[in-house]
């Protein structure tokens, strides 16, 4: 009786631990630099196998060295059914002093899809974050591109109407003649 019941003991613990749903874990690669030519440059990641629930929070470095810097990106996820691969849940850009600006889900479902702007940014070091879950356990994989453009400085705007009204002031002139 003594054993029937540590075996019973046992029996119903190992059931209990094999009933247990599993718990998700968090699959961030290390921070990843985020290489710019000519202003512009792609990022992205890609997940193995089996990793159904996991969730993941990747960061992709870069710096500025002119201001104020425009940002545009975009970031994008596609597989057959929403049901498959991942889930974008966020792109957010970030500074030394915390989130700067969060992006903006134009698709969900089989096609993932966000967006992100920020204007003026100044010069300094920072890092855009892609988050999401594994949604299955086959393979998943996202993809995304980013832009910076330089704002120009009001005295460029003065210049540039400053020489379309000489231009216009010397046409009329020809014209005149």
């Amino acid at each position: 009786m003594k054993y029937t019941s540590s075996l019973l003991a046992a029996l119903v613990l190992t059931g209990a631990s094999l009933a247990a749903p599993a718990i998700a874990a968090h699959v961030t690669s290390a921070p990843q630099p985020l290489v710019l030519v000519n202003n512009s440059g792609f990022f992205g990641d890609a997940f193995a196998m089996n990793q159904l629930n996991d969730t993941f929070a990747d960061h992709f470095t870069f710096t500025i060295g002119a201001a104020p810097t425009s940002l545009d990106a975009i970031v994008a996820s596609i597989s057959r059914t929403a049901a498959v691969g991942l889930d974008i849940t966020g792109l957010d850009l970030y500074g030394t002093s915390g989130l700067i600006s969060s992006g903006s889900q134009v698709s969900s479902g089989a096609q993932d899809v966000w967006t992100l702007t920020s204007d003026n940014l100044a010069a300094g070091s920072y890092y855009l974050q892609v988050s999401g879950t594994l949604v299955s356990t086959t393979s998943g994989a996202y993809g995304g591109s980013i832009m910076l453009a330089p704002v120009p400085e009001p005295a460029t705007y003065g210049m540039l109407l400053a020489g379309l009204g000489a231009v216009g002031a010397l046409a009329r002139r020809r014209r005149q003649r």
